[in-house]
């Protein structure tokens, strides 16, 4: 597999990278990502971030785990054990409702995580790629892939210098 190259733009203050980021892609060149040790309010829109979409597995899983209560709440009570308690009929629905609710709720945030897991590439024997150590200390780092990025090397470091980098290096992975 071939190296992939990258240039890092390092960064000694939050909103330094916020406002780089902007003039960055103004000038044409598609940013990798941005690392930063902490959440940067508005980076995300400044990135041209869309929205999330981890509403629509969620309601999947869910869904599912709501449809799976109601199942084994019906069946146990109503079909394979039915019991007579106090009068009442085989399939009382409030009595089933908090079952319902912990299946839902247990089944939406796992199958959550494993999605999110999954998208992410955070699974067992997974290799992170880490541009730069001080990322998670006290530096932003923005990366540009520079076969993506549509700008030569030298206007993309020229751009990362104009826009306030510290230092600008180039990396291989």
């Amino acid at each position: 597999m071939a190296n992939k190259k990258y240039i890092l733009g390092v960064y000694e203050d939050d909103e330094d990278v916020l406002h780089a980021v902007s003039d960055v892609r103004g000038k044409g060149i598609k940013i990798h990502e941005v690392y930063s040790p902490f959440a940067i309010h508005g980076l995300d829109t400044a990135l041209g971030y869309s929205r999330a979409r981890m509403g629509v597995p969620a309601f999947m899983f869910g869904i599912t785990g709501t449809s799976l209560a109601f199942l084994l709440t019906f069946w146990t009570m109503g079909w394979d054990w039915p019991m007579i308690i106090g009068g009442k009929n085989f399939v009382p629905f409030p009595t089933n409702i908090p079952i319902v609710f912990e299946l839902t709720v247990l089944l939406a945030a796992y199958g959550m995580s494993f999605v999110f897991f999954g998208m992410e590439s955070l699974y067992p024997g997974s290799k992170p790629v880490i541009f730069d150590e001080r990322i998670t200390d006290d530096k932003f780092v923005m990366a540009i892939d520079l076969e993506k990025s549509g700008a030569s090397e030298e206007d993309v470091m020229e751009a990362l210098k104009a826009s306030g980098a510290a230092e600008v290096n180039v990396k291989e992975i």
